[in-house]
């Protein structure tokens, strides 16, 4: 399997069947230009929703000392049609997006929104999302390795076709984003535009994430392994500890990194502060739903209000006590056999 390209492919590809054009096609143009006539307009959360799959992008202002916590948009009332599967941060870190694993792409704060794929129907879900170093731009990657350039990003390749045994999980820009890097659940690297191949990460559990950092980059697996090339620096790993939940997310910051798990635990490495996480929490399991219970055998496809006055009619005959539908009935053999039986109580009617 390769592993290293650091060639600009003459025909860049994607995860489509016919080569992708780096242009802004008219559909992309159009939502740009909705996009900026909904900001002029409205302050605060500004939504824009496209029938037939197109994209839905949300809005809000940014972060003031005066902000309330009502001041910004929510989810409330939306039903998304896919989960959410990966975020970037704005360079000024007053916004960023969100993306689906349909491609559909959230813009907050100061992000700007520059397009999605929920009409393209792609091959395969989407797995990341990162932006150009001015943030006027992002890629959005799959599971077959098919890259998506909007804004000021530049398409330089994809690894469609190239890991077919291991999905690709994350992507990562070069540091003047004139490349990026993909990497596959495996540790394969695959490098495009002016990112270079530094090595393969010899994960023993699936790489789940890849992050840019001083002119390098870092992949991280499972486990909590963390794998340093070209000028990324190791600053410690979770390697060979116990987690109570496996690592999904990394992040890089100056000279750093976090980690964080399935639980909301946080793992902060270098120059990273430790500010709290949601580590010991409990991940919400849905029940099951009970399974059908069958009549007994013994039943006869009779109601229990049914077999409840049977009983009653039996009961009565031979003394005793009894309850239907919460009533408790009483009765008494007078004689022989039960004959003369008498009620003091009558149960309900049948509801």
């Amino acid at each position: 399997m390769p592993s290293a390209f650091t060639t600009t492919p003459a025909s860049p590809r994607s995860n489509r069947s016919t080569p992708r054009s780096t242009s802004p096609t008219h559909t992309t143009n159009a939502v740009r230009r909705r996009t900026r006539r909904v900001r002029a307009t409205a302050v605060g959360l500004a939504s824009v929703a496209l029938a037939a799959g197109a994209v839905s992008s949300l809005t809000g202002s940014g972060p003031s000392a005066s902000a309330s916590a009502t001041s910004y948009p929510t989810g409330a009332g939306l039903v998304l049609n896919a989960p959410i599967v990966s975020a970037a941060a704005t360079p000024s870190g007053q916004g960023y997006w969100l993306v689906g694993s349909d491609g559909g792409v959230f813009a907050f704060g100061d992000a700007g929104f520059y397009g999605s794929v929920t009409a393209l129907h792609v091959n395969s879900p989407i797995v990341g999302l990162t932006a150009t170093p001015d943030g006027r731009g992002y890629w959005l990657v799959g599971t077959d390795g098919g890259v998506f350039a909007f804004g000021d990003a530049s398409f330089h390749g994809a690894a469609t076709d190239m890991s077919p045994t291991s999905p690709i999980v994350g992507i990562a820009p070069s540091s003047d984003g004139g490349g990026y890097w993909e990497v596959a659940a495996n540790g394969s690297v695959y490098a495009f535009g002016d990112a270079h191949f530094y090595g393969t990460a010899p994960v023993t559990a699936p790489a789940v994430a890849v992050d840019a950092a001083g002119g390098g980059y870092r992949v991280v697996s499972r486990d909590g392994g963390t794998f340093a090339f070209g000028g990324a620096t190791y600053r410690g790993s979770l390697a060979g500890l116990t987690l109570n939940k496996p690592i999904v997310a990394s992040s890089s910051t100056g000279d750093g990194y976090v980690d964080v798990a399935a639980d909301g635990g946080v793992f902060n490495f270098g120059s990273v502060g430790f500010y709290g996480s949601l580590g010991g929490s409990t991940v919400h399991t849905a029940p099951a739903p009970p399974a059908p219970v069958a009549a007994a055998a013994s039943d006869y496809g009779l109601s229990s209000y049914q077999i409840a006055a049977w009983d009653r009619v039996n009961l009565c005959e031979e003394g005793g006590n009894w309850s239907v539908n919460g009533a408790v009935f009483a009765g008494a053999a007078s004689g022989a056999g039960g004959a003369g039986a008498v009620c003091t109580v009558l149960p309900p009617s049948e509801p």
